[in-house]
């Protein structure tokens, strides 16, 4: 297996007005890799993954895709990347093979290639019974199947999966994570994922966090996790007011919900928590070091959500207008 570059950033800069949204950025994904970007909504990943994509251009520096430039060379570099976008992007109005066929017209997909290789994709997430119904017919988690077909069908090497789990059901999210392992094994194929569900990249070769721009850190999911990780005790509060003491009590805890979670410590830490909230809690837990945990401890807080700004909707609105005919 080929284990050189197939991504590559040196310096990578974008601002919007005064913000910054990426600073500088220098990454390496290499052939065949599962690579994890994570970093809470708003730290830079979007922006990131639109520049890869040749959506956006970065005010400085260089990006690389497949060897490509991604500004001097888009096309050249399109054709090497399969996406499956965070929001939904088919044509509800085609049917499931029409929107596959269409997506091969775009890529110049060989016609006689185009019929086995959209037959292929759709046995392999089990869409082939379901090939002549209209897209608006399909479920949430069969719809993002047939992204995954589709960003695949024109024989890419690379595919960026923004949220490709995000808002299905448990059982949903596990057959997609099956499906691309499945694909891993059939083909070389370097996956870019970003996920909110970070239990879900635990496998993945290499993770990468990011936030206000800048790489914290990046490294295998053990490493980090041996480098980086605590013990994680997570608690409920009775009521908000014995949530605040314990926030004022240990600066390092963070609050979701009524759910607070902070890192263990040293020695008699436990014991000196319990023997003055114990009696005040309603449940807690204490977890092993997690890639959860490594975000915490990194970023000092939860995956948070935040509004898209204008500039952001804008390219949204234009993507599913058919991002790649531009």
């Amino acid at each position: 297996m080929s284990n050189q570059p197939v991504i590559e950033l040196v310096n990578l800069r974008k601002q919007y007005g005064n913000t910054v949204a990426l600073d500088d950025i220098t990454l390496t994904v290499r052939a065949n890799e599962a690579f994890a970007l994570l970093g809470p909504n708003g730290a830079g990943k979007t922006t990131l993954l639109h520049i890869l994509c040749s959506i956006l251009q970065p005010d400085s520096g260089t990006a690389k895709v497949a060897g490509y430039d991604v500004s001097r060379q888009p096309l050249k570099a399109r054709k090497k990347l399969g996406v499956v976008f965070q929001e939904p992007s088919l044509d509800d109005r085609l049917t499931v093979y029409e929107n596959l066929n269409f997506h091969c017209l775009i890529y110049q997909v060989p016609r006689r290639e185009r019929k086995q290789r959209i037959a292929e994709m759709l046995e392999l997430v089990e869409l082939a019974d379901w090939r002549d119904r209209l897209v608006r017919t399909l479920s949430s988690g069969m719809k993002r199947r047939l992204e995954i077909a589709r960003a695949l069908v024109h024989d890419s090497k690379i595919v960026f999966l923004d949220e490709p789990t995000v808002g299905l059901d448990v059982q949903s999210r596990a057959r997609i994570w099956q499906y691309l392992t499945e694909l891993r094994k059939r083909r070389e194929l370097t996956l870019v994922i970003t996920t909110h569900y970070i239990e879900e990249v635990e496998n993945c070769d290499q993770v990468c966090i990011i936030d206000h721009g800048k790489i914290l850190v990046e490294g295998a999911p053990e490493k980090l996790k041996r480098d980086y990780g605590h013990q994680m005790l997570r608690v409920v509060a009775r009521d908000a007011e014995v949530g605040a003491a314990i926030l004022a009590r240990h600066p390092d805890a963070v609050a979701v919900g009524e759910e607070v979670t902070l890192p263990v410590g040293e020695g008699r830490f436990i014991d000196d928590f319990l023997g003055e909230f114990g009696s005040r809690v309603r449940q807690f837990s204490l977890e092993s070091p997690s890639l959860e945990g490594v975000f915490l401890a990194l970023t000092g807080r939860d995956l948070r959500d935040v509004a898209a700004t204008g500039r952001e909707q804008t390219y949204a609105f234009g993507r599913r207008g058919g991002e790649h005919t531009r």
